[in-house]
């Protein structure tokens, strides 16, 4: 059986105006990782595409190491540590980031939600017309956000339940401009090609879609077109093939089994998602279970699981 640990953010610490961006810390994933390696064996890229069948039936504990964004970060601080431990992993970039020179949705809305107040925020949300004084949305959102103040409820909830995704990219990029030199953060928070393509040497490298969209909310057409241009972006650059793809946010409705399916005829191997569970001989190929990193031995989350 395999259990895949995915991480985000990995940097040294995480001090910001207002809690947004967490993640481990360098000393915390190497922690983590030697409590995992006393649990069972890792397993590489090569020996995961070429041997999945194995390892899925084997009553044995083998383990996975995943990371989503491709954040310069991850390079930076993860990297030298798999390296020292003798563990491999998979590295998840979007083609966005370097063919248009765009930060991704959902990294705008974590910086801007570090650097100004949840109320400053959703007054930036009513300049636009978005209705947040609403006191069934209060509710709601404190019933989904329990551990969040009413202004960061509401805002959460508004963001990710109130605005379709195009919406919400048109958006938060005029606000993100406001606040934030787009190409400055590209640079800074993203891998650079060249290491893409030290990365692919290795077999570590993977797709994360084109736009970091959840996919099942798209298009037939939007989810050929995430799956393949990414994994076209990534070969011709990196001249290796891709055979995996995580979906960003990894919920069943970003991950339907049409979107399992596009991704086999797309020619991927093996395909990731964000559901809580250990992967068996039965489990669909192109929609693996894969845990956050919090949630095993050694994560914040781990005794409370």
């Amino acid at each position: 059986m395999l259990t895949v640990s995915n991480y985000h953010y990995i940097r040294p610490d995480y001090n910001f105006n207002y809690p947004s961006i967490f993640g481990v810390t360098p000393d915390g994933f190497k922690e983590q990782l030697v409590l995992l390696k006393n649990e069972g064996e890792f397993v590489t890229p090569k020996e995961l595409v070429t041997n999945y069948k194995e390892l899925l039936k084997s009553k044995d504990n083998y383990y996975f190491v995943t990371f989503d964004d491709g954040l310069k970060e991850q390079y930076q601080y993860a990297l030298p540590i798999l390296d020292e431990l003798d563990i491999s992993a998979v590295f998840f970039a979007n083609s966005r980031n370097f063919q248009e020179k765009k930060v991704s949705t959902v990294h705008k809305i974590h910086l801007l939600r570090s650097l100004i107040s949840p109320s400053d925020f959703i007054n930036e949300l009513n300049r636009f017309g978005i209705k947040t004084h609403n006191e069934d949305f209060k509710i709601k959102a404190k019933n989904i956000y329990l551990y969040d103040d009413e202004k960061s409820a509401v805002l959460k909830y508004v963001l990710n339940y109130q605005l379709d995704f195009s919406k919400q990219e048109e958006i938060i990029s005029i606000i993100f401009n406001s606040y934030y030199d787009e190409i400055k953060v590209l640079n800074e928070l993203y891998m650079s090609e060249n290491e893409i393509i030290d990365l692919a040497s290795k077999s570590y490298l993977g797709s994360h879609t084109h736009s970091h969209f959840p996919l099942g909310l798209l298009s037939e057409e939007q989810i050929k077109f995430e799956l393949q241009n990414s994994k076209t972006y990534l070969e011709n650059l990196t001249k290796f093939e891709i055979d995996m793809v995580a979906y960003p946010y990894g919920t069943p409705e970003a991950c339907t089994e049409e979107v399992g399916f596009i991704a086999k005829e797309s020619n991927y191997k093996l395909g990731f998602t964000t559901t809580r569970g250990v992967n068996t001989e039965n489990d669909n190929l192109l929609l693996l279970n894969r845990f956050d990193c919090n949630d095993l031995i050694g994560g914040k989350n781990f005794r409370k699981i």
